[in-house]
């Protein structure tokens, strides 16, 4: 039996228990069987949460390109690796085959070189969802370049951030990018932080809108004659298995962005087995993540997961809305998509348009359908099933994150019986516990508690660049020898998952984690500002949006609300970018806080959801008082 292929529940509950038995000669038979190495390990694992320290298939030597698109070259040279569907449905897709990928790359790679760039230097991306931003991933790998993707929605201030921390030599960008109708001027956000870096010495630019854009002498070129005259052809630099791969920097519940640190095979090995098994990816399959290669589902299940496979891998520039509600359908329809993987904010946002932008297309070819990003509500999930999967493709609900790679969570489809709103059964290899909190394990089902990993799996995220004390602060610290993942967690009777939710300041809007204290900072910058507290609050589209309680300097201060409003937004917008704009802003004279100052936003919460029957005892707060004035002029 191979336990790389899981078929049949059965099947699962063999190879599940195989893998938490023997957690090591599981993954070195998975290694072993289904990529390339140059070297060997020495060993399968080393491990110590207290430390922590986790190293993967030590002493084994690889490069990640050659198991994504080398090794597939004499068998599936001329098969569809990308297929990139444009903003504009009037502009034709593009079919890049293995064997084109591979000549890309190389191209690429070796213009990275010609410019400087060797093993060990960090490339900041900052691309829109062009074949250009897979390729630049794909050719920082080969030559063992760490590539950081910042996701091209970002201000410059976040890109700046980004580029410092890391200490970036190079940056990658395009003159721009068309989102629906609308095109976004990238070089220019890429100029003005440039103007806060010392490290980057060089600029490439990729032509996509054709804008007039500035290029600064010695330091910006455009890319396209560099790869026009560079050679086809680029040895692939060999990596140990534990050598850096990317840094993707994640929203912490503090002010700075927590760079997280993934390594080369493990990471590979992992991504690859959880692509083939959750999405059941057969040889002449198309598949389609709608998500954008600036987050880590865009790493792992666009580029290396499917093209360690030799699967064909959808990339779509364009947004969910334009021309019309129908697209996502349209493209399924057009190129026979058999797994389609996207957000709940997005089906929600679809669910709420008229079901003729569903029926007119033709969308039987879909065998798969997954979501990603943060759990999906019931009535979400049945409009999904009954109206783009006719209740015959299973919906994958996938819990996973940024910090560990890959999807730990998930039914495997036509095997794991699926239950709407649970992520249901963790993965092979995967042991997941739930904590009270006091630190105690709660055994047994029905259960309710935080949710952690006790023990380590290929994927997991190393360390936060340049800062390992706060990577072991902020998952290993809270309970002893195990991940902490930072959300809680039902179990039901039969040991199926649901995730509850954060249970820290970290909040889920639209698929995309913020972390409330980068937000405040920016709100509490406005001059006419004093104090800010965000919390989250449910959303029928984007599953939860943004509240702020705003203390103004003056009380008094009579400035028309509504633009003070618009400008607190601007400048949210410009600092971290406007997926973090918020949906309500109540100025208020207090914030309801406990004697040793904390903000007590589990109040501010519950107030914001118009959740006000029980607030809980109010009577130990500072300021009691507080929380009836911020009832009275709560924004409905």
């Amino acid at each position: 039996m191979s336990n790389y292929h899981i078929k049949h529940l059965e099947e699962y509950f063999q190879v599940y228990r195989k893998s938490v038995r023997n957690p090591e000669s599981f993954w070195e038979e998975v290694a072993e069987e289904h990529f390339l190495w140059r070297k060997k390990w020495d060993k399968v694992l080393d491990w110590d949460f207290s430390k922590p320290e986790i190293k993967w298939f030590q002493g084994a030597k690889l490069n990640i390109t050659e198991n994504c698109i080398d090794r597939h070259l004499h068998v599936r040279g001329d098969k569809t690796a990308i297929l990139f569907e444009p903003n504009d449905p009037k502009e034709e897709a593009e079919h890049i085959t293995y064997r084109q990928l591979h000549e890309r790359v190389s191209k690429f790679a070796n213009v990275l070189k010609e410019k400087g760039i060797k093993k060990g230097d960090r490339v900041i991306i900052y691309l829109p969802m062009i074949p250009e931003l897979a390729i630049s991933v794909l050719a920082c790998a080969r030559i063992g370049a760490i590539h950081s993707v910042v996701f091209a929605g970002f201000s410059s201030t976040a890109l700046a951030t980004r580029v410092n921390d890391c200490e970036a030599k190079m940056v990658i960008t395009s003159d721009g990018s068309y989102r629906g109708s609308k095109s976004i001027d990238l070089k220019g956000i890429v100029d003005d932080a440039l103007e806060q870096c010392k490290t980057v010495d060089k600029v490439l630019v990729a032509k996509r809108i054709n804008s007039d854009i500035s290029m600064k002498e010695g330091r910006d070129e455009w890319l396209q004659p560099l790869l026009d005259a560079a050679y086809g052809d680029c040895v692939p630099e060999v990596m140990d298995a534990e050598d850096p791969l990317f840094i993707l920097y994640t929203s912490g519940s503090t002010g700075r962005p927590k760079g997280m640190l993934h390594t080369t095979g493990g990471y590979m090995v992992y991504t690859a087995y959880t692509f083939k098994n959750v999405f059941q990816y057969k040889e002449e399959d198309v598949y389609w993540c709608t998500a954008d290669i600036g987050w880590i589902t865009g790493h792992s299940y666009i580029v290396y997961g499917p093209l360690a496979n030799g699967a064909t891998t959808v990339m779509f520039e364009g947004v969910p809305s334009y021309p019309d509600y129908g697209r996502f359908w349209e493209i399924v329809e057009k190129h026979k998509v058999n797994q389609f993987y996207t957000a709940p904010t997005a089906i929600r946002a679809l669910a709420k348009e008229n079901i003729d932008f569903v029926t007119k297309y033709n969308l039987d070819s879909l065998k798969v359908l997954g979501t990603v990003g943060e759990p999906i509500n019931e009535e979400a999930w049945h409009w999904y099933n009954d109206h783009i999967g006719m209740k015959q493709s299973p919906i994958v609900d996938t819990w996973w994150q940024t910090e560990t790679g890959g999807i730990l969570i998930s039914p495997i489809p036509f095997s794991t019986p699926t239950k709407p709103t649970y992520a249901t059964l963790p993965l092979p290899g995967i042991q997941p516990v739930l904590m009270d909190e006091n630190g105690n394990e709660i055994k047994g089902n029905p259960a309710d508690g935080r949710l952690c990993i006790k023990f380590p799996w290929p994927s997991i995220a190393r360390t936060i660049w340049g800062n390992h004390q706060r990577y072991k602060d902020t998952y290993f610290s809270a309970f002893e020898n195990k991940y902490f993942t930072g959300d809680g967690a039902l179990r039901d009777e039969v040991g199926y998952y649901r995730i509850t939710g954060r249970v820290d300041d970290v909040i889920i809007v639209s698929g995309h984690n913020l972390g409330t204290a980068p937000i405040e900072d920016a709100v509490n910058e406005h001059p006419a500002v004093a104090e800010s507290a965000i919390v989250g609050f449910p959303h029928d589209i984007k599953g939860n949006a943004l509240y702020g309680y705003v203390i103004l300097k003056e009380t008094g201060e009579v400035r028309n609300r509504e633009n003070l409003r618009k400008e607190i937004n601007q400048q949210i917008s410009d600092k971290i970018g406007p997926i973090a704009k918020l949906d309500k802003i109540q100025f208020t004279p207090g914030l309801p806080k406990t004697r040793s100052g904390k903000i007590m936003r589990r109040i501010l919460r519950k107030i914001a959801s118009n959740d006000t029957g029980n607030l809980g005892d109010t009577s130990t707060l500072l300021n009691p008082e507080v929380v009836e004035q911020i009832m009275k002029e709560v924004i409905k």
